[in-house]
């Protein structure tokens, strides 16, 4: 049976919400609304600098080779400003100073041949001189496959950033010669470089698309490394997430206009009708 010291109204069916609770819900909803219009903004913003980003990497990739950065510019290489850049070199190959890093391509599981280059022009950088199967890794290891110190070679290829720490759960170990990744800083002080640069080259400039395995069919002996292997892609879903969170803010003003209308359609406002006791 129902009190008589507190009747609930038909349209809300129990105890209506107080003004605090009213006044607690507006402030939710205001801050969640705000939250979701700088998220879905922020995406937009991203889009914008990704957009920007893919578009200078392409012209990059189409530009003619340019010489390295001088050294004394090698310190503020980024890369916003040379990452992908085709760039030249020359010099020749340091002797036993070669790593291999794990990859996998669209030719299979392998490794990625780092050496350093000893510039004409003076320094060291990184080489990856390309991509070999597992069954040459012991060729290479043993520096038996690798080129003469004293041949002069001549480099074309893309500038890449180093990419510290080590793969997916994985940490490089330089004192066993395992390495998940091209990780510059960590691979010159294990070689003992004492002036390499802080970014390496991927030797070749690659083609529209990567060579696969029916490219080269399961016959294909080589020449190994093969270069040109970079794979140039960009995640770009960014206009998904904008449109997600702009969702989300609609959401919340739906919500709201429902609640004031369920708060109006209550009588008196949704407040309670109070009758005093027998």
């Amino acid at each position: 049976m129902t009190s008589p010291d507190c009747v609930a109204t038909p349209a809300t069916g129990g105890r209506p919400r107080s003004r605090r609770a009213l006044a607690l819900l507006a402030l939710a909803g205001i801050a969640l609304f705000l939250l979701f219009v700088a998220l879905g903004s922020w995406q937009v913003e991203r889009r914008g600098w990704k957009l920007a980003l893919m578009q200078r990497v392409e012209q990059r990739l189409h530009a003619a080779p340019q010489p390295l950065p001088p050294r004394a510019d090698w310190p503020r290489v980024d890369a916003a400003g040379h990452e992908y850049l085709a760039v030249k070199a020359s010099g020749r190959w340091l002797p036993a100073k070669t790593v291999l890093t794990q990859a996998t391509t669209t030719l299979g599981a392998g490794f990625w041949v780092l050496s350093a280059l000893q510039l004409d022009d003076g320094g060291q950088v990184l080489v990856n001189r390309g991509f070999i199967p597992e069954a040459q890794r012991g060729a290479w290891a043993a520096g038996t496959a690798d080129t003469p110190a004293d041949t002069p070679v001549q480099i074309e290829g893309l500038m890449r950033m180093s990419e510290p720490g080590g793969g997916f759960l994985r940490r490089n170990d330089p004192a066993q010669q395992r390495w998940h990744s091209r990780d510059v800083a960590a691979i010159t002080q294990a070689l003992g470089l004492q002036d390499a640069a802080p970014f390496f080259i991927d030797a070749g400039l690659p083609d529209a698309r990567a060579p696969t395995a029916a490219d080269v069919g399961p016959a294909y002996a080589g020449p190994w490394p093969r270069p040109g292997m970079t794979v140039v892609r960009f995640h770009n879903s960014h206009l998904v997430y904008a449109i997600t969170w702009y969702g989300l803010a609609a959401m919340v003003v739906a919500a709201a206009v429902f609640v004031v209308r369920h708060e109006r359609r209550s009588p008196a406002g949704g407040q309670a009708l109070d009758r005093p006791g027998p």
